[in-house]
Formats: structure tokens, sequence, C-alpha cells
């Protein structure tokens, strides 16, 4: 059984990058950007994480599947931290992920949610954003519900092959 000194934080990163987001399992929770920091310290691995929005109920389910994914690689002593601040964004979901998203059929957001540009010119309307149907590729989309299948996503329609689909938030 390995001992948490003869592996790397690089090792982990790599090992984390293949435990699926349990709500979307095309998407790892590292390209998610739900995974904040990995530290070796002594005996144990100790792994932050970010809920993508406060209460989200998969977060249980993500520390456990982090857990035993570093157990199956002989890590013993694992330590889940939670951290809420500050508050995850779709800003930290990597281009992989994003990718990976559209071909699953939801589209990624298309907006940086954090945007300083207006700060100085006081505060402005965001203009919606231009959703691409990840089936078609069409931008002549239509928002249905700002609540899609789950609460981070909004549900659309593309005007062009009719198909409805989820966006990803932007948040």
């Amino acid at each position: 059984m390995t001992i948490v000194h003869d592996i790397t934080v690089d090792q982990v990163w790599a090992w984390l990058g293949e435990v699926a987001d349990p709500e979307i399992p095309v998407i790892s929770i590292v390209d998610l950007g739900i995974v904040r920091a990995v530290a070796l310290e002594g005996a144990a691995c100790m792994v932050t994480i970010t809920p993508t929005y406060s209460g989200c109920p998969a977060m249980t389910v993500i520390a456990d599947s982090v857990a035993d994914a570093l157990r199956a690689h002989g890590v013993e002593h694992v330590r889940i931290v939670t951290r809420l601040a500050p508050a995850w964004t779709t800003d930290w979901m990597s281009a992989a992920g994003k990718a990976a998203l559209t071909g699953y059929g939801i589209a990624p957001p298309v907006q940086q949610a954090i945007d300083i540009s207006g700060l100085h010119a006081g505060i402005r309307r965001r203009a919606a954003p231009d959703v691409r149907c990840p089936h078609c590729g069409s931008a002549h989309t239509q928002l249905t519900s700002e609540f899609g299948s789950t609460p981070c996503k909004a549900l659309y329609k593309c005007g062009d092959c009719r198909e409805p689909f989820d966006y990803f938030k932007c948040h």
C-alpha cells in the first residue's frame, strides 16, 4: 500500500481529474473547478473543495468520491475541507470541461461571472448571453425557463433544430 510521502500533489490532481461530477458525469470535479487545493500534510492528503452553490446536495457524494478515489490509490488518510468563500464561479471551469459539456448536450457558460468592466461606469444591466445550441451550433436560441434540470442550469430551446437543452448558468 502506498503511503502519502510516496505521492506528489500532481499525482493527486491527476487522480481527482478522473472523479466525475455526480450530476454531470462527463465532466470531472477538477474540470468543473470544484477542487480548489491539494496538500500533503504528514500522513494525510488534504483536498479543499467548493460547492457550485451553497447547499449543493451533491457535495457529500463528491467528498465521498474524492476519498474513495484517493484510497483506491493507497492514500489512507484523506481530509476533505469544504470552503465556501470565495464562492465558486463558472470562471473556474476549464476549457476541457466546457467542451465536455457541449459534447454532452449542455451549453457551457458563455460569459465571465466576474466582470469588473462596469465598475467605473456605474451599475448597468448585463446583456443576456448569446447561447449557442450544443446540438447544431445555432445562435438562434431562446430561454424557456430560468431553471433547468438542476439549479445551476437554465432551460433553452433552439429555434433551428427545435431541440431543448440545458445551459450552465454563469455564476
